[in-house]
């Protein structure tokens, strides 16, 4: 297990026990897209390497044990399919595809080829790193905070409690589910559509001012000084290191 603690303003701390920090290869061939995502997945705690065709993912992938891979489809020397069905001859790794592509053709032939999940460009960065949590636990890898500390502010994410020097805090799931968020990406600005996409479901019939009125409630009830507005985008934790 691992433990990291950031003191920020005096006292104030974050405390996160994980459990593992996953080591996640990304094949992605636009120089741009592959540091946006390394970039991203680092920020999220992982440790992270990068090949940008589908040899270079080979060689890579035989030499280091990673956790997962984020796999384009489109990739030069070899498709990002047939890096799959390479990958797939020695391990059940989990691994994500990515594409342009949005024929059923070729979903299809990524589920054929025992891809686990499938994102379609462009994505959501919040999305796929909820995407990649839920392969990670259900493959025993955890990368989420359990313990988080602000002050004399202690949240229990597993057991969706919170308590402070006076005691047990009324706080409903949904609005620790948020936290949770926002203390996953720390330091990132997540919209209001990207929180509640996370949040309620990409499905979900909730307008956006919901987001509002829960951030209101956390800062209220937890009294979260770190939890910023970012006028015209939405909100982000910001805590210093």
């Amino acid at each position: 297990m691992l433990k990291f603690i950031l003191h920020t303003h005096g006292d104030a701390k974050i405390n996160l026990e994980v459990v593992f920090m996953a080591k996640i290869l990304i094949v992605e061939d636009n120089a741009d897209t592959n540091e946006a995502l390394s970039e991203y997945l680092q920020e999220a705690g992982h440790e992270i390497i990068s090949a940008y065709d589908g040899t270079e993912a080979l060689e890579l992938f035989s030499n280091n044990t990673v956790d997962l891979i984020v796999l384009d489809i489109m990739l030069p020397t070899m498709s990002g399919l047939a890096v799959l069905n390479a990958v797939r001859k020695t391990s059940q790794i989990p691994v994500i595809m990515l594409t342009a592509l949005e024929d059923e053709y070729t979903q299809v032939s990524s589920f054929d080829c025992l891809a686990d999940d499938y994102m379609t460009k462009p994505f959501s960065m919040v999305v796929l790193g909820k995407r990649i949590t839920a392969l990670l636990r259900r493959t025993g890898v955890k990368d989420e905070p359990n313990i988080w500390e602000y002050g004399d502010l202690t949240v229990d994410f597993s057991g969706y409690s919170a308590c402070n020097q006076n005691g047990k805090v009324d706080v409903t799931p949904k609005e620790l589910d948020l936290l949770k968020l926002l203390v996953e990406h720390k330091g990132l600005v997540l919209s209001r559509s990207q929180i509640l996409n996370a949040v309620w479901g990409e499905d979900s019939f909730v307008i956006d001012r919901i987001v509002d009125s829960y951030i209101r409630n956390l800062r209220k009830k937890l009294e979260l000084d770190c939890i910023v507005t970012v006028k015209g985008i939405g909100y982000k934790l910001e805590v210093d290191a």
